[in-house]
């Protein structure tokens, strides 16, 4: 953030800004970043009247609109503060798949920028030093995408136990269908509220009339709201489904203590993260204020000591094809 010139009261500061309509200005500078972050820290700018950082930010702007140029604009998409999981993370809490994957989102996202900046560069800038401070960590990253598909589904691959587990899963389900397919197609189906089969509280049952209920020997699961249907499980599936229940808790346990083994990872390198999400923040400010300069054909103006001099400027909150260009000199 700039600071607040010192030659002005606080109120009077304000009170000018807002006859510039600043805010509105900050608004459409945050309606070019990409990340939270990055739309807050827009929102919350203010003026400077140091020379040296005024002439530092003009030209990281004017390096990144050079780089926009010639690249593309970069992509921050999915990059979120991580900062409550990785202190939860530290503290022995398991993150979400959810959670984890954002994680591994910033360390795509610094991979993707160092490439960015790197690939056929043959010049330096003033913004050269943020893409060398992004860390990058393939391997963690690589560790949390094998293993997590989306937010709520891990890869058998994830480990070779979770993969065993699964086989033996589809071999017991399997079972299970091939038994009750002979319910739904054979002599049985005429006992059957439909030709199908469910569940019901995680086992495979099959849809019984009410009146048929003593024909197919089984456990009742559940009732229709009509009481026309019972959801019968047969007991030749009874063991089976036994197996599969049992299948899915050892299931569940594997796949906590992979989640938790991925989270002490990133426990591990949360100050990297940390570091990484504050660059990536720094650099699609830096990028929004590039992005807005081209939407408003802007230029990098000669900074003076004193005095102002502007040439056929106008106002950016004013539709380019409306506003009148004004001249206008103040002071020395």
């Amino acid at each position: 953030m700039a600071e607040q010139p010192t030659t002005y009261g606080a109120a009077g500061f304000d009170r000018a800004l807002g006859v510039l309509e600043f805010d509105k200005v900050c608004a459409m500078l945050a309606d070019c970043a990409h990340t939270e972050g990055a739309r807050r820290a827009a929102l919350g700018l203010r003026p400077s009247d140091d020379a040296r950082t005024v002439r530092r930010l003009q030209q990281e702007t004017s390096d990144a609109r050079m780089l926009i140029g010639l690249k593309g604009t970069p992509a921050f998409s999915g990059v979120l503060d991580m900062s409550d999981a990785l202190d939860r993370a530290d503290r022995g809490a398991v993150l979400s798949m959810r959670e984890l994957l954002d994680i591994a989102a910033i360390w795509h996202t610094a991979r993707t920028l160092r490439d960015y900046y790197t690939a056929d560069r043959e010049y330096e800038t003033s913004i050269g030093v943020y893409f060398s401070r992004l860390e990058e960590n393939r391997s963690a990253e690589s560790r949390i995408t094998r293993a997590i598909l989306s937010e709520d589904m891990m890869a058998d691959e994830a480990s070779p136990a979770l993969a065993d587990i699964r086989r033996k899963m589809r071999s017991a389900s399997g079972r299970i269908k091939e038994t009750l397919q002979r319910y739904i197609s054979g002599g049985y189906s005429k006992y059957l509220q439909e030709n199908i089969v469910t569940q019901r509280g995680g086992r495979f049952v099959v849809p019984v009339k009410s009146e048929h209920k003593n024909e197919i020997k089984g456990l009742v699961h559940d009732t229709s709201a009509s009481g026309a249907t019972l959801f019968i499980e047969p007991m030749a599936v009874v063991e089976a489904n036994n197996e599969l229940r049992e299948l899915r808790a050892r299931e569940k346990t594997e796949i906590e203590r992979i989640l938790a083994e991925l989270s002490a990872d990133c426990a591990a390198h949360a100050e990297d993260i940390a570091s990484d999400y504050s660059y990536l923040i720094t650099l699609d400010g830096i990028f929004a204020r590039a992005k807005l300069s081209y939407k408003l054909n802007g230029i990098e103006p000669e900074l003076r000591e004193k005095g102002v001099v502007l040439r056929r400027a106008r106002h950016p909150l004013l539709p380019k094809d409306k506003a009148v260009p004004i001249s206008l000199e103040l002071g020395e």
